[in-house]
């Protein structure tokens, strides 16, 4: 089960920054390895050790850290029967002496340093190892007194290498005058002299090697030969007395293995420690409370990547409430609310400091679940609504009362009524479960319910509605608006448009002015008289464009709703048409239960919603017998069957009166070639126009 959201709310980048103050591959580790923690005593636990770590920090105290640096290699190859060699020996006295130095460092800070400084007490130096290993080895060198028997070789060594440099210089002597240079070399461990190539057979003795260029012979002269030979036997008997010394020294090593590890296990920790005491340092970050009830309150919160530019936030949940419905603009802070809202606790959990003012207490939440941001999935073929919704029924499986639930324009995406009332039943759902929730959203309809609903509550993101700018500030208890309409008429939208959506926009509105009166398309939208209706078949017709809403009051009245063309057909009636008694009005098209469902009344031109999609098109041919309407919807035309069809703006509303809606339908090639077939005939020149690709 996933219990918290962590790559959602950026939680892995806030270990990433931690990373950056680590020195040890052990304190990394630790860093690697850090998740929220679900028990309140230990949370408070981690977050006071860091508090302390930061006074000590804080007043300049450098903490004298051990390096770690060749000690993972020697701990792991513990017990495999490896020969350590000087450097990795020299690495372990470096270490337990440092270890050394912490001890008595936490040691003497006494009570300002009493939480952390118990784990130094842990801490084992080893001083008999220590002063064995440098008995046995000085500066990555064994000693000559590491053993007699070593001792003993050495000076055997120092006596041949002596007699062989006197014999090899009275050979250069010799023979000066053939010398390439005089100098000493050695090739494969054996003294050689340099002779030019000409006259190296005038030297007695083997030649070992001779120069890239081939103008030098490296001769071993005869009379150091022996003595030579001699030298690699006494070198054959040092190397075997050196890992004597080397096995004897692994194996103190081995015996103190525990030691060690839990050495470096301590190391680590205090590695990690700092490193978050040092990384609260760089944010501002501060200890805080812990709450009993389940309540959090923050005050001056910032998000920890948004330090210079984001506005403090202050804000509560939890005791009253425990839902919150965040409204405002686009672009006005409502994602970061949730984010820094997400990640500060998540912080909080795992130990760290946060970058709040004083005062501020969390509470500890036993999972923390996000759906934040565009969750479309093009190879599952999601949509973001679709992805949300998947998330969401996951999270209400698991949730509980120790749930924090973060959700980021709930259920939008989809048919505004629709999508209005799954967003009530699901935050209803949460609510029943006892989880803390906080999303934001756009419908009207969720500040209504939360501002009447027990246990919910509104909040607004602030917006100066003179200069149309966010002011990123969150307010309890009040809901926000959209200023969509006031943002487009800055955008440069006609007046036209801006005073007909202030128009529908106030026909929404309840008596209290939240929004919540619902849309009443035959108020906004009035129907045409029946002398301007036309029926499928170009007569006069009374079905309006509100023909639902008009049977819904006919039905109440006790009144089929039938068109009256339809009404008459069904009866028998005679139509303006000449039918006859029982025929109906279009005997082809209309009989038995078909009459009942006439596509809805749609012209050339009206702005609709396909609910299917979500998105707003315009109708390029109404519905035709079959109900199925063409309209275009971002440059493409599909066909869309009537029931899939909301009314939203009639065309009179969008165009001028006489306006050519070739030029929103057809494109400009076909639009010239119109205007030249008006003029004149043109053999060959011809206008195709491509039916709707899609069917939906």
């Amino acid at each position: 089960m996933e219990r918290f959201s962590l790559s959602t709310l950026e939680y892995e980048s806030i270990k990433q920054e931690l990373l950056r103050y680590a020195v040890s591959y052990a304190g990394r580790k630790r860093i690697e390895e850090l998740a929220p923690m679900m028990e309140k005593r230990a949370v408070e636990r981690a977050m006071a050790e860091t508090a302390e770590a930061l006074d000590l920090y804080g007043k300049g105290a450098s903490v004298p850290l051990p390096s770690l640096e060749g000690i993972e290699q020697v701990v792991s190859l513990l017990g495999t029967g490896y020969l350590f060699t000087e450097q990795d020996l020299t690495a372990v006295q470096m270490f337990l002496h440092s270890c050394g130095q912490l001890k008595k460092y936490m040691a003497a800070k006494g009570e300002l340093a009493w939480r952390i400084g118990v784990y130094a007490a842990d801490l084992q130096d080893l001083p008999a190892l220590q002063q064995e290993i440098l008995r046995c080895i000085r500066h990555g060198v064994i000693m000559d007194d590491a053993s007699r028997e070593l001792e003993k070789v050495r000076k055997k060594i120092s006596i041949v290498k002596e007699r062989i440099q006197k014999r090899i210089q009275a050979v250069m002597a010799r023979h000066a005058s053939i010398l390439q240079e005089n100098i000493v070399s050695v090739r494969g461990g054996r003294y050689v002299i340099p002779v030019k190539k000409d006259y190296y057979k005038q030297v007695n003795g083997r030649m070992l090697d001779q120069s890239t260029s081939g103008q030098t012979a490296f001769i071993e002269p005869q009379e150091v030969a022996a003595l030579q030979g001699e030298l690699e036997l006494l070198q054959g008997e040092e190397a075997r007395e050196e890992a004597k010394i080397l096995g004897y020294l692994a194996g103190l090593v081995e015996r103190e293995a525990a030691d060690l590890i839990r050495n470096i296990e301590i190391t680590g920790l205090y590695d990690f420690i700092f490193a978050k005491a040092k990384y609260a340092a760089a944010i501002g970050g501060i200890e805080v409370q812990l709450s009993e009830t389940g309540e959090t309150v923050i005050c001056g919160a910032k998000h920890p990547k948004l330090l210079q530019s984001m506005v403090p936030l202050d804000m509560a949940i939890g005791r009253e409430y425990r839902t919150l419905i965040i409204t405002g603009p686009n672009t006005g802070g409502k994602t970061v609310v949730l984010k820094t809202f997400g990640l500060l606790t998540l912080m909080v959990q795992s130990g760290l400091l946060v970058p709040v003012s004083p005062g501020s207490r969390f509470a500890v939440y036993q999972g923390i679940r996000a759906v934040i941001g565009d969750g479309q999935n093009l190879e599952q073929s999601l949509s973001t609504f679709s992805a949300q919704i998947g998330a969401l029924v996951q999270i209400l499986k698991e949730a509980g009362p120790a749930t924090l639930v973060l959700v980021d324009e709930l259920a939008a995406g989809t048919d505004p009524g629709e999508g209005i009332a799954l967003s009530i039943a699901i935050l209803e759902e949460f609510a029943r479960k006892g989880s803390t929730v906080m999303v934001t959203t756009h419908f009207n309809e969720l500040k209504t319910f939360a501002s009447r609903a027990e246990g919910f509550e509104n909040a607004r993101m602030e917006f100066d509605a003179e200069t149309l700018r966010p002011l990123y500030r969150l307010t309890i208890g009040q809901s926000g608006r959209s200023y969509a309409i006031e943002i487009a008429r800055k955008l440069g939208m006609s007046g036209g448009i801006i005073e007909r959506s202030q128009h529908i926009v106030s026909r929404q509105q309840s008596p209290d002015g939240s929004g919540s009166g619902g849309l009443r398309w035959d108020e906004i939208v009035p129907a045409k008289p029946a002398s301007e209706a036309r029926d499928g078949r170009g007569k006069a017709s009374s079905v309006p464009w509100n023909s639902r809403e008009t049977g819904q009051r006919e039905k109440e009245a006790g009144v089929t709703a039938q068109p009256e063309a339809l009404r008459a057909g069904l009866n028998g009636q005679r139509t303006e048409d000449g039918g006859g008694a029982g025929q109906p009005a279009d005997a082809g098209a209309l009989t038995g239960e078909a009459a009942l469902s006439l596509p809805r009344k749609f012209e050339v031109g009206d702005a609709v919603l396909v609910t299917s999609i979500g998105k707003i098109g315009i109708v390029v041919e109404p519905p035709d017998l079959r109900g199925m309407a063409l309209v275009q919807v971002q440059k493409q035309k599909i066909k869309v069957n009537h029931k899939r069809l909301k009314p939203y703006l009639k065309s009179e509303s969008l165009y001028p009166e006489d306006y050519d809606l070739d030029i929103v339908f057809d494109s400009k090639e076909n639009r010239k070639k119109r205007k030249l077939m008006s003029k004149r005939h043109v053999e060959g020149l011809m206008i195709i126009k491509k039916p709707g690709e899609d069917v939906l």
